[in-house]
């Protein structure tokens, strides 16, 4: 075997076959959307955060690093912390109209949702 990496071959059963050769399966990311055809509903969380309120933005797709960019200029732009994957951004507190606004500004279709 060339790449002897166990952790993504978990989960696999032996093979006494000596032509085996494990082939991992690849995820193909979505290719992203232009701000104008994006559906993001804007809405609070408070379920297994311990009380706390979450604002999530969910709808998001695209590409994993895009997320990321626009959850890290939604956290820069209300000087607050979050974090951006699985396809949706958690932002800490309850900023659901300010992010609208943000989204909206920047060309998104936004919604609250709740």
């Amino acid at each position: 075997m060339k790449d002897n990496d166990w952790k993504n071959r978990l989960g696999v059963v032996f093979s006494t076959n000596p032509d085996f050769e494990y082939v991992e399966e690849s995820v193909v990311e979505a290719e992203t959307l232009p701000p104008a055809k994006q559906q993001l509903r804007v809405g609070i969380d408070r379920k297994g955060r311990a009380g706390k309120q979450v604002t999530l933005v969910t709808g998001f797709v695209g590409k994993e690093d895009d997320l990321k960019e626009l959850g890290r200029l939604l956290k820069v732009k209300l000087g607050v912390g979050g974090t951006a994957k699985d396809g949706e951004i958690a932002i800490q507190g309850d900023f659901r109209d300010r992010v609208t606004e943000i989204l909206n500004n920047l060309g998104y279709k936004a919604k609250r949702s709740n």
